[in-house]
């Protein structure tokens, strides 16, 4: 009988879907990708085609086990997913009866602000650990019930379902047999009390949302279901599922209180361990759930960047600066000095510690001979400087000083980058040999989930360095730089 000892990862993110088939120690055996595109219907819009996702999910998983060398020694499926984008779909037919609401979407703008108007958001924080903002699940479903037709009465009769990516996902993959979640999902929609991990009565009655659309919740390693034999030619366990960034939290094993981890993708998350305690924040950092297994839960606080690697990608699709992500390292190195000019990436708004949603994006300090080079590299600049807001508040929040940041997505692939990070933070910075950490998490939940590996110290065990960048800049030189990066953001709060 051959040996089940792999786990296939399907990592559904903003801008692509990856499937990899990792084996018992972690290594990677195959992968799949595939880009899809995002649609931006008005202002501050941005939305997913939710047929676009399941399609390339699907292709991408059986391309990934193809590759691999065939379904058979697959044990089990983990997912991790794009949090807070979600979705509504007819449960009789499966079809979304609108498309997907991504992350990044603006348009509940004025719907926070009429709520924190009438004092919600204390209410919302207290039980959740999150602030009232777009960015988050609750207004975005309201939307899509109060603006597609007969969506509301739909929903109130259990016609509808609602899910974020993971749970969409996980419904197809089972041929409709399982509408659930997982904490990490569930804890960022806005409607669940992470003290009592439950949907919330009060939250709901807040958002008007029909508790008939709310999918069960379960631990990050469950058995969530099963695939329908066609996909793959047997039934396979889904096993694990989290949100990309506490997904990233377990490859990175951050399993201790106090370690802490960056993935820089289309946006960048530091995600801190605060063990089993959560840390209320004084500086609009988020409380919330980096994992919960066999019942105990470990908390983090976390600071979101909204824009990371999208800063690139906009320097590559928008200003054709350059035809690949890869050229912003030589770009970088390529003049000895930021020449004074600084990007603030405010394309949607400021996340923390502003939250702020109507910021918008600025470059300043150019001169004549400024040169795309300068943009490049303090478009890079840009992120190890939120980067270093997020770990000042969080050291202010009590959540301790990391003398080490693990680092992980497609931006520390970057040497430039890495250094400059530690230069700022005056840290350690590790990034590890496998920095597919987000998919390396889910298979690591899966595997926990089905007996592969047998708990977190095992885990832990396999975590391999790859890289360690060392502060090496003048302490007047790094503060010169970070007051001009404060600066910047100055002006780009008050430019509204």
């Amino acid at each position: 009988m051959i040996k089940q000892d792999r786990i296939l990862a399907i990592d559904q993110g903003t801008t692509s879907t990856r499937s990899i088939v990792f084996d018992a120690t972690g290594q990677e055996i195959s992968l799949a990708r595939q880009e899809f595109p995002q649609y931006y219907p008005n202002q501050g819009w941005v939305e997913h085609d939710p047929e676009d996702i399941w399609r390339d999910a699907k292709t991408t998983a059986q391309e990934a086990v193809e590759r691999s060398g065939g379904i058979d020694r697959i044990a089990a499926i983990g997912i991790t997913n794009q949090r807070e984008t979600i979705v509504v779909w007819d449960r009789a037919t499966g079809k979304p009866v609108h498309n997907a609401i991504v992350w990044q979407d603006r348009r509940t703008t004025r719907l926070c602000s009429e709520l924190k108007k009438d004092g919600a958001e204390k209410l919302v924080t207290e039980r959740t650990g999150l602030l009232l903002d777009p960015y988050f699940s609750a207004t975005k479903l309201a939307w899509i019930l109060d603006n597609v037709d007969g969506a509301r009465g739909r929903a109130e009769k259990g016609e509808l379902a609602f899910g974020t990516i993971d749970c969409f996902l996980l419904w197809r993959l089972t041929g409709g047999k399982s509408h659930a979640t997982d904490i990490t999902n569930a804890c960022r929609t806005l409607l669940f009390d992470i003290h009592r991990q439950q949907w919330d009565p009060d939250l709901l009655k807040l958002f008007r949302i029909p508790e008939a659309l709310l999918p069960e919740v379960k631990d990050n390693s469950a058995i969530f279901g099963e695939t329908t034999p066609d996909l793959f030619g047997r039934a396979v366990p889904v096993a694990g599922m989290a949100g990309d960034q506490q997904s990233a939290v377990v490859g990175q094993a951050c399993f201790q209180p106090g370690t802490a981890k960056a993935t820089y993708g289309t946006g960048c998350f530091v995600l801190l361990n605060t063990g089993d305690s959560p840390i209320v924040s004084r500086n609009r950092m988020l409380t919330t759930i980096a994992y919960r297994l066999n019942g105990k839960t470990a908390y983090a606080l976390e600071g979101s960047i909204f824009v990371a690697g999208a800063a690139i990608k906009w320097l590559r699709d928008g200003l054709h600066l350059i035809t690949h992500a890869s050229q912003t390292d030589d770009m970088a190195t390529r003049v000895p000095h930021s020449h004074g000019v600084y990007m603030v990436p405010g394309f949607v708004g400021l996340g923390a510690p502003h939250w702020d949603p109507d910021a918008r994006g600025l470059i300043c300090g150019l001169t004549l001979d400024a040169t795309e080079a300068h943009i490049a590299r303090a478009a890079l600049e840009s992120v190890a400087y939120q980067t270093l807001d997020l770990v000042a508040a969080m050291t202010q929040d009590g959540g301790g000083t990391a003398s080490t940041l693990r680092v992980d997505g497609g931006m520390s692939a970057n040497d430039w980058f890495c250094q400059f990070l530690a230069d700022m933070l005056q840290a350690r910075v590790e990034r590890p040999k496998q920095i597919e950490t987000t998919a390396l998490g889910a298979a690591y939940l899966a595997g926990l989930g089905v007996g592969m590996w047998n708990g977190l110290d095992e885990v832990a065990s396999e975590w391999e360095r790859g890289a360690l960048f060392e502060p090496k800049m003048d302490g007047t030189q790094r503060k010169t730089m970070i007051d001009g990066w404060h600066m910047a953001v100055r002006r780009a709060l008050t430019q509204k």
